[in-house]
């Protein structure tokens, strides 16, 4: 039995679900102008969760982003998990830890212990599982960043020259 007679009849029936945010800007408002209304909830101003989130999308670092925008790194973190984004420092079985801690089923020296993760690490995941993001901010972000358009055409475009159009020309 060969691999074709294996595949044979296999077909996918589901689509992976695209996650991160949105690289599409289809609206006439800013960014900022769209997180006003969101400022209330957030733990900085519009302006610097605009200025995070386009430093986040553009490949930064959440840290780095929060630096853009001239705020600690776990202030970054926040903005970024209230607007939609998954930024938990901790795994699943972390997550699991800090779950068991919030239901009082195992001491907070425990749950940090077992963890690994430092004081600042465990404060925010305890944050992330204790804030729920925003409703509404993730659809507000949804095609709010033209940083640079497609990766994928990006890439194409820089390496236009070394690659041929898929027509043989002998």
């Amino acid at each position: 039995m060969g691999l074709s007679d294996i595949a044979a009849g296999v077909e996918v029936t589901t689509e992976q679900r695209e996650r991160g945010v949105a690289s599409v800007d289809a609206t006439e408002a800013s960014l900022d102008e769209r997180l006003a209304a969101f400022e209330d909830d957030l733990p900085c101003s519009a302006d610097a969760a605009a200025t995070v989130v386009e430093a986040y999308a553009g490949g930064a670092s959440v840290g780095a982003s929060a630096g853009a925008a001239d705020l600690p790194p776990v202030t970054g973190a926040k903005v970024l998990h209230l607007l939609g984004e998954h930024v938990s420092p901790l795994g699943p079985t972390g997550r699991e830890l800090v779950d068991d801690w919030l239901d009082a089923r195992l001491s907070r020296a425990d749950a940090l212990s077992l963890s690994g993760a430092s004081e600042s690490a465990f404060a925010l995941a305890v944050y992330v599982e204790t804030h729920d993001p925003l409703p509404g901010a993730r659809e507000a972000l949804a095609d709010a960043l033209a940083l640079g358009g497609d990766a994928a055409v990006a890439k194409r475009d820089l390496l236009a020259e070394t690659m041929d159009d898929g027509f043989d020309r002998r």
